[in-house]
């Protein structure tokens, strides 16, 4: 079974944009727990635009099922993960200023700074996935240089999906991703995904990347939950990611 780990930044930003506590970031992790999410991800960013460092240590003792901390591996974040103690950090290579990530890791050009950082991680039992384009080219690197998974970065199959109902060619780009995991796999690296999944394309990719552990989602999953319900909105989304009878 695919799991689903509920990105809760979105939540952050409306409380962020009144100031005070509405919606309470604390209850909207239980909550959506309660109501079937598989995991809680947070993004802390340098700004705190969203998920702030306190939210993330406030998070730890409530979240019951699996806790991700996702970012770019600068001091303060490295001090935060170490002293939280996620289940898993997913490293991501996003600069301060960026709005969402758009891209993966170079494993090749950065392998020694991700194997000193992802060394610092697993000396602390923490589970370390890399965000990654669907680059084959890349997969052996992120391997030696300590990673247990590799998150691919949907973005650009999300897009091509949705030009694919007019282009199906488009479609056939998808073969970049199917390889990728692929070759994680027969690696003995774990597989997840993330970034614009939602309940159009989800199924799709679940269906063709059999080895997908887990997907972080947290936009179109939010986007929905404002005419679904969120408890509606978890349900629909794990059941896009149920297994084929």
């Amino acid at each position: 079974m695919t799991k689903l780990s509920v990105n809760i930044n979105k939540f952050a930003t409306l409380r962020n944009a009144r100031g005070g506590n509405m919606p309470d970031i604390l209850k909207v992790a239980q909550d959506c727990e309660r109501f079937g999410a598989d995991g809680i991800t947070v993004h802390p960013r340098p700004d705190e635009r969203h998920i702030r460092y306190q939210d993330v240590i406030d998070l730890k003792p409530l979240v019951t099922t699996e806790f991700n901390i996702e970012g770019y591996p600068s001091k303060d974040f490295i001090d935060l993960v170490l002293s939280v103690k996620p289940h898993q950090v997913t490293l991501v290579p996003d600069p301060p200023d960026a709005i969402t990530s758009n891209t993966g890791w170079d494993t090749i050009a950065n392998q020694s700074f991700l194997r000193d950082v992802i060394s610092t991680f697993k000396a602390a039992g923490i589970r370390v996935s890399i965000f990654l384009n669907a680059e084959v080219d890349k997969v052996e690197a992120a391997k030696t240089a300590g990673a247990d998974r590799i998150e691919l970065y949907t973005g650009p199959y999300a897009e091509e999906y949705e030009n694919a109902r007019t282009q199906p060619q488009n479609l056939q780009l998808f073969n970049a991703y199917k390889d990728t995991a692929r070759a994680a796999s027969a690696i003995g690296l774990d597989l997840n995904a993330g970034h614009d999944l939602n309940l159009d394309n989800l199924r799709f990719f679940k269906l063709h990347i059999p080895q997908l552990k887990e997907v972080s989602i947290g936009h179109a999953l939010v986007c929905d939950a404002l005419y679904l319900g969120l408890e509606n909105t978890i349900q629909l989304y794990k059941r896009q990611l149920a297994e084929i009878e």
